[in-house]
């Protein structure tokens, strides 16, 4: 699914506001042990973002990459901007940023993508969380994770995904390292009990 796909959609899909996690057995580097977070499904495909990705880079960096302050600058930025994690959203797209935050910033490209998420991908929302007019909770991603369509249904019935309601909570939340573990008990199971041949909650 494409961006533009997902600013025009109407509806929300099936796995619209959804976890997927990947089972232990996913062979794509890209995306074991990953938790995503589904902002779009549609019968033209899906797209979200992975939640549990680092990227060795901070807010500060991107700032400084589009030149938006100076290096003496950083010093002073407030802390919600120095402290935003930027994480890999996923392979599509992997040099734009997207930032999924509350909703209590709007601005006209702002997209809702759950009842209280919204993301956007505009420079707007980098100047206000530098000025500290930010959302409350945010998350910078780069790239996306995208499906065409049928794509993302035919991975789930091969037991590639699991698939739960999502926690607005474990989305914002900083600690990535068991991020996976967590997702996975808020289900009620664990990576051993798990295995590729294995039926799908």
């Amino acid at each position: 699914m494409s961006l533009s796909t997902l600013k025009n959609r109407r509806e929300r899909g099936f796995f619209d506001g959804q976890f997927l996690i990947a089972m232990p057995g996913m062979a794509d580097s890209n995306f074991a042990r990953s938790v995503i977070f589904i902002c779009a499904h549609s019968d033209a495909g899906a797209m979200g973002f992975i939640i549990n990705r680092p990227q060795d880079l901070t807010f500060t960096d991107v700032l400084l990459h589009l030149d938006m302050i100076k290096d003496d600058e950083a010093i002073v930025l407030p802390p919600p901007a120095r402290e935003l994690p930027i994480q890999t959203g996923g392979p599509v797209e992997s040099g734009r940023g997207f930032v999924l935050h509350s909703d209590d910033y709007l601005c006209d490209a702002s997209i809702p993508v759950s009842d209280d998420i919204c993301m956007t991908a505009t420079l707007d929302i980098i100047r206000a969380i530098s000025k500290g007019k930010g959302p409350k909770r945010a998350t910078m991603m780069l790239g996306y994770a995208g499906w065409g369509a049928g794509q993302l249904e035919a991975e789930i019935s091969s037991n590639g995904w699991l698939n739960c309601p999502a926690n607005d909570a474990l989305i914002f939340d900083r600690n990535l390292d068991d991020k996976y573990e967590r997702a996975l008990a808020g289900m009620g199971v664990t990576a051993a009990m798990l295995s590729p041949e294995a039926g799908h909650a």
